[in-house]
Order: structure tokens, then C-alpha cells, then sequence
């Protein structure tokens, strides 16, 4: 499309169109001239100018332009830099990336070439793009004319604080016409794990193998080649890479053909890829082996791991040939590239990484050793390579326009991994552990220092606050409560309907709205007024679909909203009152804040189990029921991402039900009131006296998510008690938990026999039980740990358990470095995992720090292993101060290696502070983190920490003295 000065400059960037209603020069000097050339000129010649000049000339110089007390940025050598903002401007549009890196990997540097087609929508003689830690030896500017292919050089300027350069033209870019940007550059291969990065691993002989390798989200394509490293800019890429003969290089599309440019170099050309956003790319230059499949449709899946471990790549092979099947057939829309290979990378800071064609993983997230590795591992590895090929449509073919609608990207994958592996590999019983991610992420979103799933952000360290429970889990629950909302063909119908209509485009929030709206049930209902909508007299029995389906009104409420309702429910004879108001866990938080969402409840009753349904789009509204009932349980199943309470003897007809016939309702349900009990002690709805009495009933439970959930809020409070020396209830408590569960403990058999389920039940309690000392399973793990030993480690333990026998092992000095010489010498990274946390709950203080010490080092132990030794040592009651000394006295080395912003930061934040429940404790984490300044006191995950202190010390001098009278009740006597 050729545009010209005297039209309106319209061009599409990641399929939005832009309009600009005048033209201006984003180079200052070009500015300048023009307007002082329309001072010199005298009005009457300007009179008969064309109008496209006139707007020429009487543009105003820009804001950086100005000499006179402006904050106009500087270039690093000092002149001024034509651009201010964090976003990069929109008028230069990258379309094809030619690609040339040479990586050494003796001196770890590189060379490449980068060649980039632009096209500019409007004047201009500045081309403002991206480069980070890149050294820029020559820029050019091509451009064919007719026959003749002009070229001229291009001055750079560099602006540090946002990652900018600024290639300055002699003169202006013409409006629609194909130019290529030529960049000459070198860079190191970074320390750290994002970027263009130093992998390196340890051969069974002891030797150690570099390899390079890429990881580019959210922020570091730059890092590796200069470009417009934006989501909406997507662009086809050509890669080539040098590389000696001994090594191999994958990137995300199939190698073309290799060539010998020189003795030793061969140079490996791989096809264009499809259109796609820079953070998609990757590349990786290794000696990996590989193990390969086709899937139905001929797509080729490849394993590729180190060679000492490519043994281990069979499950993962198989999983994916599964899963890509599944996603091509689920979605309507095949795979759009003709390969899928995933990596198997000995350095990784997060699980797993999308890369088009080119999935990346942490080792522990993609091999599976069958001799070493638990149910536990299979069903992490299922999840994650089922997370990372749901990437492949949702992120890759349709991606967010930018970070702020992150969501859709993490959000839909999240979801995605229990609706295709509960088809894909129904053993795994995926949907049981579901709604678990739902109530993680609501202690988070209960804070005040939550956000929105839809959250405006801008520079890097926002971005990569994104990556967050939020948009993960938040994101993948409302989906699903959608989805049953809807009904699961209309849901499908809608994102198939997302998919085909924005392929290879960028979205936002409304967009997917906007599809699912359009998707109309095929009961009888009719699109009026952009939401389905039934007749009056529908036989249906849901009170929203007779309201009619505003998909785009009720999601809003919950992605531009942070939090979630609380829904109090008050029963008069047949008739149920209902009131939503917004839930905070300290009562003097709850300051209304307006919010009202559109909430679909479910209930049963005792008179009825099928499920009933009603749209609460008020703070209030009614419902009459057929016949008076015992009991009402709202949220069936916990498909709504809200609490409920239940007001005047409602806790107590639901307590009294669990304690009577627990399997009168389904084990979700019974898991969800032990959640939902214990969030309203934190607001004061409830007593913590009747949240532990509705937990009694455990005794009887044997059901994997009951036990958990009741684990999960049973655990923290006697964690909290470890770390304000409360020995005598502390004991009294954790004494309590046991007798609860002793009966479910001594059950377990020390075997891998079982559902999924039932072994990682087992896993769980086994662990729980030696770990407080039980001394049936404290004596059965020494008697293991024992042989193991005497067999040099060679001796072959149930997978199950063996982190219970390692956690007794662990706790004499020769079983701590038996299992450290272990760690060194294992090819097992299931295997690694569990002796990296049992050398974390050690109970011996030098140890810990040693562990703390040259876990940071980076090297026998990974540095990606860090943040979690680090928050596993923040939570041993003995270790607890030497994670937090470590975490302050090493900040400024914390955040060269994992950047502010980061998961990684975040989990260490968390993982030494949020147990403390001490003012003086609160006093001392808010007075380190001011000091930080830009260095990290304005991170989320700082007043999320500060905002939990506070809540631990409110709620333990609320109910500490309530659980000690507790726990010498009567009622305890019968357990």
C-alpha cells in the first residue's frame, strides 16, 4: 500500500489499523529546519503551497526539541534522543528480519547482522528500536529504487534507560515504501538466565559442556539482536547461525540447508518462519541428541537433552505427539508450522518457554527417569508440555497486543492444560486439582496489593511483574467459571472463533469478549442486542440464560476488577437472600470500593442435588426455592471464583453434614468449605473455633483434595507459631494434626502401587508424618535411608517416598553429605529436586548457611535451584534467619542475577518473609525494603509481604489464645 502526505497515514500494526491525522518528524534537527524555513518564507508565498506542505511546515517542534528547561533524554554520548517514551512510536512497522549470529562458545561472545524490513506510515528520518548490552559497529540504511539499490549510512544513538537506539537518516523515510535496516553488532553471552545465554552442564565423566541457548520473554530479543521488541510488531524472521561442526543448532523453524563458510564454520540456514512477535524466537547451539515422532498430520516432535539424559525423553516424546493431536483437533485449526521440537535446557529460570516451533524447558519439567521420578513429576511434566503447546495458538498464532492483556496468553494456557489432559490422559485425574490454583491465587487477590488480570504496565520490571498468580491462575478460574457459565460447546464455539479471526494478529481483552458473544446456545436462544437472549417462555430452568448472556458486561467485572466477591447467604424457610460485596481479609480493609460483579452461582440442596443456577448482577437479590431445606451449598464443584458464608446456623447444617455423611457431597465441594471456613476467621465472619470443628471430620476423609486443602490451611498456622517461639501450643497443634490423620497416615503403604492421586496422597502424608516426627514413619524411613546408603545410593526406592526417606536421612551430619555427594554425581533431576529440598529442612544452622552459601555460587548446585533452597530455608523454623539475613545482606547481587520484577525475586521476597507474624519483624521488612529505593521498594511483591506481616499479626493476636483453649476441648479426646 503506497501512502501518500496529502492522506491520512493509516497502516496496521498487530492488525489494528492506525490513524494519524498529521504528520510529524520524529528526528529534532529535520524538525527544526522545517519550521525555521516556514519563518523565513512570507506569508503570501505560503498561501499558494500545497496543503500536504503547509502541514509540513507549520509542524511545532517537539517537546524534546526545545532547548529551554526541558527533560528532553540524552543519548549516552550526550546530544539528544528523538524519542521519550517507554513504548516505542508506531510509524516504523518491521515486516521480515534476516538474521545472521555467530556465537563462540570458548571466549562466550557473538557477532551478527541484522537486517530488517521497515515500513514507515509517515515522515521521519529517526528509526527508534531496541537494543540492550549489544555493541553496534555499523547501522546502513538500503532502499531499491527501480533498479538501482541505494545504501547510506546511519548514525546510532543510544538510550540506556529504555533499552532504545535511534538509527538517524540523512534524510526523511518516504511514507509507504520498503526500506532495510542493516545492523552490524556483537554482544557477550549473558551470565544470567534471559537473553542470549551460557548454558553448561557436567558429563557423567565429569567433563563440562557449554551450550548457548535463548530465552527472549518477556523483554530480552534485544539482548540478542536489535528489533522492535513489542508484542504488536510481529514480522516474519529468516535465522542463520555459525557454528563449529562439532555442535548443532535448532531454532524454531526446520533447517533449509548447512554451509562451510570456513574451515570449522558451517553455517546453518533455517526456513522463514510465520508471522510472529520477537519474543517467539529462539535458537539454540549445543552437542543435544534427539529423539523424534510424527504426530496424524505429519508434523515432526522432537525431544532434543543432553546426551547423558536423552534416555529420559520418552515420556515427554509421547505426552506431546498426545497433547499437539489433541490441540489440532480441539481447536479446528492445525498446527501452523511443520515441526515442534522442545529442549530439555540444564540452565532455566522459569518451568518452560513457548518459542514458536522451539518449546524450551527446565530439565526437571520435560525428562522423566522411570526409575527415579514420582507420580508427582509425571503429572508436573503432562501439565507444563500440555501448557506450553497450548502456547502454540493461544500467545503464538493470537497474542496480546501488549503485557497489560498478558492473560490471554497465561490465563488460557493454564486453563488449557486441565481441559486437554483430562481427555488426553484421563488417569491423571486432572480436573481433582483444578480449583486448588483457584484458592492459591485468591490469598493473593485477597490483599489489597492485588491488580486486575487486565493491568496497564510499561517498562520491564511492570512486564515481568505480570507473570503472576494472577494472570496464570485468576486467569485460567474465570475462564473456567466462564465455561460453565456458557456451556462447554458455546465456550469452545467462541475461542475457535477467537482463533480464526485474529490468527497471526494481536488482541486485546474485549476481543475474546466480543467472540464468545457472538456464540449464541443452541437451546433456542437468539443474538438481540449483542448478547444472546431467550423468549419468554423458555423451558430452562438457568436464570441467566433466561436474562440473556453479556459475555463482554459480566467478564469485565472480573478481569478490570482486582479481587473477588464474598457472597453472604441467609436462609428464611424457602427463601435464600443473597448480598456480594467485595473480600478483604483484615475487616478494617473492607472500605467499599464499588466493586459489583456478575457472579453465576450454582447451589444443591439437601432436597436436591442436581444443580440449580442464578445470575447475581446486583449487591443483592433473592431466590425462592420449591421446599424448605436442611442445607444450601453454594459454588458446586468451586467452578466460581468466589467465597461463600453462610449466615445464621448455615455453617453449622454444613459442619454437622461433614460430620455425618462427608460424601453426601462431592470432594471439591468438601475441600471448598474448608477454604472458604478459614478465609472468613480472616475477616471475621466466622469463628477460627468453628472453622476447626468443620475440620474434625477430616478423620473420615480419604480423598486426595479434602485432605490437602485442609493441610494447606492447618499447616501455616502452626508455621506461623514456629517463628514467635509458642512451643507449648505450637506442639499441642502439630500433635492435633497428627491424630487427625493417623488413621489416613498408617494406611499408606510404602509402595508406588495406586491412582496418581492415591500416590501423591501418600507422597504427601509419608512426608508430613516423619517430618513431625511420627515414629512409625520416622522408623520405616531410617530402616530405607539405611540400606540406601550401604548401597551406595544404588538401591532403587519406591518414588513415592523417597522424599520422606530423605528427609529423615538428612537430619544426622553423615546422611547430609551422603546426600549432597548423591546430588553431585545424579543424572536424576527428580531425583536432585528431592535432595535439594531434604538438605533445606535440615535442622543443623551450619549446614543451612553452607547450602545457602554455594547454592548462590551457582555452580555444583544450579543457580535456578536458588530462589527455591532459599524460600525452603526461609520456612524451617531453624533456618528462617539465615534466609532473611542472606536475602538483605545480598540484594544488590540477588538482582543482577534475577532482575527486579521477576518470579524468581518475587518467590524469595515471599519465601523469607511472609511467615513472620512480629511487629518488630514488620518493622524490620518495611525499614530494609525503603532503603532499596529503585532497587525494589516498589515492587508488588514487597507490599504484598508487608500487607501479609501485618494480616499474621492481626490474625494471630486475634485467635492464638481461642486455638490454645481450643485444643484442650473435650472434642479433641475422640480423635
Amino acid at each position: 500500500m503506497k501512502l501518500g502526505l496529502s492522506n491520512l497515514s493509516k497502516i496496521t500494526v498487530g492488525g489494528r489499523a492506525r490513524t494519524q491525522s498529521q504528520v510529524f518528524f520524529s528526528d529534532c534537527s529535520l524538525s527544526k529546519k522545517m519550521l525555521s524555513l516556514s519563518i523565513r518564507w512570507p506569508l503570501a508565498t505560503m498561501l499558494f503551497l500545497p496543503s500536504s506542505l503547509l502541514i509540513l511546515l507549520t509542524v511545532s517542534t517537539p517537546s524534546w526539541c526545545q532547548s529551554s528547561g526541558t527533560m528532553s533524554p540524552k543519548a549516552s554520548n550526550g546530544t539528544p534522543f528523538p524519542w521519550e517514551k517507554m513504548r516505542l512510536p508506531e510509524h516504523i512497522i518491521p515486516v521480515y528480519y534476516d538474521l545472521l549470529i555467530h556465537a563462540n562458545l570458548t571466549t562466550l561472545t557473538f557477532e551478527g547482522t541484522t537486517e530488517i524490513e521497515i515500513i514507515a506510515s509517515k515522515l521521519t528520518s529517526a528509526i527508534v528500536l531496541h537494543s540492550h548490552l549489544l555493541q553496534i559497529s555499523k547501522a546502513t540504511l538500503k532502499r531499491r529504487d527501480a533498479e538501482r539499490l541505494s545504501a547510506e549510512p546511519l548514525r546510532v544513538l543510544e538510550y540506556p534507560p529504555h533499552e532504545q537506539i535511534a538509527l538517524l537518516a540523512p534524510e526523511p523515510l518516504a511514507v509507504g515504501i520498503p526500506y532495510t535496516v542493516v545492523i552490524d553488532y556483537a554482544g557477550h553471552l549473558s551470565e544470567h538466565l534471559n537473553g542470549f545465554y551460557k548454558s553448561t552442564y557436567r558429563t557423567k565423566e565429569g567433563e563440562v559442556r557449554v551450550l548457548a541457548s535463548t530465552h527472549f520473554e518477556p523483554t530480552a530479543a534485544r539482548m540478542a539482536f536489535p528489533c522492535f521488541d513489542e508484542p504488536a510488531f510481529k514480522a516474519n524472521f529468516s535465522v542463520k547461525i555459525r557454528r563449529e561442526p562439532r555442535h548443532l543448532a535448532i531454532s524454531n523453524m526446520p533447517l533449509v540447508e548447512s554451509v562451510t563458510v570456513a574451515e570449522g564454520l558451517i553455517e546453518d540456514h533455517f526456513d522463514v518462519t510465520v508471522k510472529m512477535s520477537t519474543y517467539l524466537v529462539a535458537f539454540i547451539i549445543s552437542d543435544f541428541e534427539s529423539i523424534s515422532k510424527m504426530t496424524k498430520s505429519g508434523v515432526k516432535v522432537s525431544i532434543y537433552a543432553v546426551p547423558d539424559k536423552i534416555h529420559q525423553a520418552d515420556y515427554a516424546l509421547d505426552t506431546a505427539v498426545t497433547l499437539l493431536e489433541f490441540y489440532e483437533d480441539y481447536f479446528s485449526i492445525p498446527y501452523a508450522l511443520p515441526k515442534q521440537d522442545l529442549a530439555a535446557i540444564p540452565d532455566f529460570e522459569s518451568g518452560a518457554m513457548e518459542n514458536w516451533g522451539l518449546t524450551t524447558y527446565r530439565e526437571s519439567s520435560l525428562l522423566f527417569d522411570v526409575e527415579k521420578s514420582s507420580a508427582e513429576d509425571k503429572l508436573g511434566i503432562t501439565m507444563i508440555v500440555s501448557h506450553e503447546l497450548a502456547h502454540q495458538w493461544f500467545g503464538n498464532l493470537v497474542t496480546m497486543e501488549w503485557w497489560d492483556d498478558l492473560w490471554l496468553n497465561e490465563g488460557f494456557a493454564k486453563f488449557m492444560e486441565f481441559v486437554s489432559v483430562s481427555v488426553t490422559h484421563p488417569e491423571l485425574k486432572v480436573d481433582d486439582y483444578f480449583f486448588g490454583k483457584c484458592f492459591n491465587v485468591m490469598e493473593v487477590d485477597a490483599l489489597n496489593s492485588s491488580h486486575p488480570v487486565s493491568t496497564a504496565v510499561e517498562d520491564s520490571a511492570q512486564i515481568r511483574e505480570m507473570f503472576d498468580d494472577v494472570s496464570y491462575e485468576k486467569g485460567a478460574c474465570i475462564l473456567n467459571m466462564l465455561r460453565d457459565y456458557l456451556g462447554a460447546d458455546v465456550f469452545k464455539s467462541g475461542i475457535i472463533q477467537y482463533l480464526q479471526k485474529y490468527s497471526y494478529k494481536n488482541t486485546r481483552n474485549e476481543d475474546l469478549w466480543n467472540s464468545m458473544a457472538s456464540i449464541c446456545p443452541t437451546d433456542g436462544a437468539e443474538r438481540t442486542d449483542g448478547f444472546c437472549s431467550r423468549g419468554p417462555h423458555s423451558s430452562s430452568a438457568s436464570h441467566w440464560r433466561r436474562e440473556g448472556l453479556d459475555v463482554k458486561t459480566m467478564m469485565n467485572t472480573w478481569t478490570l476488577q482486582k479481587g473477588f466477591p464474598l457472597i453472604t447467604v441467609t436462609v428464611r424457610g424457602r427463601n435464600v437472600h443473597m448480598r456480594q460485596e467485595h473480600y478483604r481479609k483484615a475487616p478494617e480493609d473492607a472500605s467499599e470500593t464499588g466493586y459489583v460483579w456478575h457472579v453465576p452461582l450454582t447451589f444443591i440442596t439437601s432436597k436436591s442435588g442436581s444443580v440449580q443456577r442464578f445470575l447475581l448482577k446486583t449487591e443483592t437479590d433473592e431466590l425462592i426455592l420449591p421446599e424448605e431445606v436442611e442445607w444450601i451449598k453454594f459454588n458446586v464443584g468451586m467452578n466460581g471464583y468466589y467465597i461463600v458464608h453462610y449466615e445464621d446456623d448455615g455453617w453449622d447444617s454444613l459442619t454437622g453434614l461433614l460430620k455425618g455423611a462427608h460424601t453426601t457431597i462431592s470432594s471439591n465441594d468438601r475441600a471448598s468449605l474448608i477454604n472458604n471456613a478459614f478465609q472468613l476467621v480472616s475477616n471475621g465472619k466466622l469463628s477460627i473455633e468453628k472453622a476447626l470443628d468443620l475440620t474434625l471430620y477430616l478423620k473420615r476423609e480419604t480423598e486426595i483434595m479434602p485432605v490437602f486443602q485442609g493441610l494447606n490451611e492447618l499447616i501455616p498456622m502452626y508455621k506461623l507459631m514456629e517463628k514467635r517461639d509458642m512451643n507449648e501450643v505450637e506442639n499441642q497443634f502439630k500433635a492435633f494434626l497428627l491424630r487427625l490423620l493417623r488413621d489416613l497416615i498408617d494406611s499408606q503403604t510404602w509402595t508406588d502401587e495406586g491412582s496418581v492421586s492415591q500416590r501423591m496422597l501418600r507422597s504427601q502424608l509419608l512426608l508430613l508424618a516423619c517430618v513431625r516426627k511420627y515414629q512409625p514413619c520416622v522408623q520405616r524411613a531410617e530402616a530405607y535411608f539405611r540400606e540406601w546408603k550401604e548401597a551406595d545410593g544404588n538401591l532403587s526406592l519406591p518414588n513415592d517416598v523417597t522424599l520422606a526417606v530423605f528427609a529423615v536421612g538428612v537430619q544426622n551430619p553423615e546422611g547430609w553429605d551422603f546426600l549432597y555427594r548423591k546430588y553431585q554425581s545424579s543424572l536424576s533431576t527428580s531425583e536432585k529436586k528431592k535432595i535439594e529440598f531434604a538438605l533445606s529442612i535440615s535442622q543443623d544452622e551450619e549446614k543451612l548457611q553452607w547450602l545457602l552459601d554455594e547454592g548462590f555460587k551457582g555452580d555444583v548446585i544450579k543457580i535456578q535451584e536458588f530462589p527455591h533452597i532459599l524460600g525452603a530455608v526461609g520456612r524451617n523454623p531453624v533456618g528462617y534467619r539465615l534466609a532473611w539475613q542472606f536475602l538483605r545482606e545480598n540484594w544488590d547481587k540477588l538482582i543482577e542475577k534475577f532482575e527486579l520484577g521477576s518470579s524468581s525475586l518475587t518467590y524469595m521476597v515471599i519465601g523469607t518473609t511472609s511467615q513472620f507474624s512480629t511487629r518488630a519483624r514488620l518493622e524490620e521488612v518495611k525499614e530494609f525494603f525503603s532503603s532499596l529505593k529503585e532497587k525494589g521498594s516498589q515492587l508488588r511483591c514487597v507490599q504484598q509481604t508487608i500487607e501479609t506481616i501485618g494480616e499474621n499479626i492481626r490474625w494471630m493476636d486475634k485467635n492464638f489464645e481461642k486455638i490454645r483453649v481450643w485444643l484442650q476441648s473435650e472434642k479433641l479426646e475422640l480423635l
